[in-house]
């Protein structure tokens, strides 16, 4: 189904207009996709980005502002969502000795126990919204897409 078909337009849409609205509705059903693999376990997309973008610093702890750079929504509020993962103990927060001002959060066993039963879910959701793609498609759908965020 075409963009103008889902969105009900009796007029054409412009080829850049319908490209963003496009984005925005595949953007908004991947994001309903994950976040229902994700939902079971009690925890949002969001706390799933950080609990990764933890995983990742690999034992060394991150600080608020690294965590929210690589969040992926930038709009998420991150002292909340690492609030919320300390009292699911998914999550521990330090602070630091030599600046106590400087907050550290690292991830717990529990949340990269969480994580190693979430990833292979996680995996197959992300198979389940690609299926319609070869891998040739999926690899010039990601150059377009970085080269539209330049």
């Amino acid at each position: 189904m075409n963009i103008e078909e889902l969105i009900k337009s009796n007029q054409p849409i412009c080829p850049r207009k319908e490209l963003i609205i496009n984005l925005w509705v595949t953007s908004s059903n991947l994001n309903v996709e994950v976040a229902e693999s994700v939902k079971s376990f009690g925890i949002s997309m969001q706390q799933f980005n950080v609990l990764r973008i933890l995983r990742g610093q690999k034992g060394k702890p991150a600080n608020l502002q690294t965590i929210q750079e690589r969040m992926v929504h930038k709009m998420s509020n991150t002292t909340r969502l690492v609030d919320k993962l300390i009292e699911k103990k998914l999550t521990e927060r330090f602070i630091c000795e030599n600046n106590r001002r400087k907050v550290e959060i690292t991830i717990t066993k529990k949340g990269l126990s969480l994580l190693d039963e979430l990833d292979p879910i996680i995996t197959e959701a992300e198979e389940r919204c690609t299926k319609n793609l070869s891998v040739k498609e999926v690899e010039t759908l990601n150059q377009l897409l970085n080269k539209l965020r330049e």
